[in-house]
């Protein structure tokens, strides 16, 4: 694809935002507005759409506005989306934004932690820049395990 071209938001609610970045990978960002666990479900459900759609294995994750998961969202998130996501999905490589709130971060550690038996990488970031450097050195389409 030609450098120019912008990402396309495919979704938005009031978690967050989805980009299908030219690169070829999901762009997810979280907001700092309120929103609940279906907003939460919404969102990632149209992370793993959109890698389905395009055939891609990769999503920057932007937390730098992000409140810390619920025990739910993060039971569900950990329990539930991810192993389908990489099942189903084909999503292998994950790049973080790391959020400065010392709970966001603890909620994502819990989720990637119970991450490690499934085929995925996941790599924290402190600048969006950072995070996409690394998150194009890794292949694009799911490889097979």
């Amino acid at each position: 694809m030609k450098s120019t071209e912008q990402p396309l938001v495919y979704f938005e609610n009031a978690a967050g935002r989805l980009l299908e970045d030219p690169a070829g990978f999901i762009r997810a960002s979280w907001s700092g507005n309120p929103y609940g666990m279906t907003e939460v479900r919404g969102l990632f459900t149209h992370m793993m759409l959109g890698l389905q759609r395009r055939g891609w294995s990769r999503i920057l994750i932007n937390q730098l506005a992000m409140r810390p998961f619920t025990l739910p969202e993060q039971e569900w998130i950990a329990q539930e989306w991810l192993p389908q996501a990489v099942n189903a999905g084909g999503y292998r490589h994950g790049a973080v934004v790391v959020s400065p709130e010392v709970m966001v971060r603890l909620a994502t550690a819990y989720i990637t932690t119970h991450s490690q038996s499934l085929p995925i990488t996941y790599r924290s970031f402190d600048t969006d820049a950072a995070a996409q450097a690394w998150l194009l050195q890794q292949p694009s389409f799911p490889l097979k395990y």
